[in-house]
């Protein structure tokens, strides 16, 4: 296959599982993307139904590589395999690390350096955090480059990336592990919530169903109403807060000093940051 035959912009994903699964949907939604060739030697089946042998093909192993990927123009790999695995998997991609080529890094906890260490320094490097609403195209990630990334490939990364929602630069690589202890780890923090109003409305006899449906409505709208309203977060909340009144009530457990709810999510955001600086070595 000529270079001229793998198309504009083409992808090597390394990694196809959940969110490789979610960039790679939010990738064939972008006619710019492609095609995209994923390393994965276990594919599961919502990756192989992405599958089609034309624009997204399987590779099972970087020996099975198409000839010719090495050295094209406008290559970008994306490393999407767990943190723990990159001294095994990376140096089979070396060759394919050369000036021109983009390396993008999903995987939490793994330096620039450490992708300069396993790959060398010719190809630029960024680091990226995205979150799991990406699975539906309403992620935020964070991006931090290594130094002198050339401006095309930064426009990769952020054509990527905005393929599955928000994008923001940070301008410092500790960022991204703030960004980790927020965003990354904060649909959990949400899901938890959901969770506990739940349980909380069945306790007050509402059935498990009944409980869930209003829970989860309950997140979902407001999340909306937060998304269009031009006030702040805080000007919501005191607007659905009568003095006096039921919403008062709640809010007096939740807003108590100390042991409120935002001294718990401070300390819950500083364990999630110090855990991903050990992570980070």
């Amino acid at each position: 296959m000529t270079p001229a035959a793998y198309g504009s912009a083409p992808v090597l994903l390394v990694g196809g599982g959940r969110m490789g699964q979610a960039l790679l949907k939010g990738w064939l939604n972008a006619p710019d993307i492609g095609p995209v060739f994923v390393v994965e030697p276990n594919p599961a089946a919502g990756l192989a139904a992405l599958i089609d042998g034309q624009r997204v093909r399987l590779i099972d192993g970087p020996d099975k590589l198409p000839q010719g990927l090495a050295g094209l123009t406008g290559l970008s790999v994306i490393i999407a395999i767990k943190p723990q695995m990159f001294d095994q998997v990376l140096p089979a991609y070396k060759n394919l690390a050369l000036a021109g080529t983009l390396i993008l890094s999903i995987a939490a906890g793994r330096t620039l350096s450490d992708l300069g260490r396993l790959l060398g320094n010719a190809a630029g490097f960024v680091r990226a955090m995205p979150n799991t609403p990406a699975e539906v195209g309403r992620g935020i990630t964070a991006l931090v480059a290594g130094e002198d990334l050339a401006a095309d490939a930064r426009r990769r990364a952020e054509l990527l990336m905005q393929a599955v929602g928000e994008i923001a630069w940070v301008s410092r690589e500790d960022d991204i592990n703030t960004v980790t202890a927020i965003s990354g780890s904060g649909p959990a923090y949400v899901f938890l919530l959901v969770e506990a109003l739940t349980k909380a409305g069945m306790a007050q006899g509402l059935s498990p169903d009944q409980a869930a449906q209003f829970a989860r409505a309950t997140i979902i709208g407001a999340g909306r109403l937060l998304e269009h309203a031009t006030d702040s977060p805080k000007s919501l909340r005191e607007a659905v807060t009568s003095p006096g009144g039921t919403t008062a009530a709640a809010l007096g457990v939740l807003m108590a000093t100390p042991h409120g709810l935002e001294e718990m999510i401070d300390q819950a955001v500083t364990a999630a940051l110090a855990r991903a600086r050990a992570l980070a070595g």
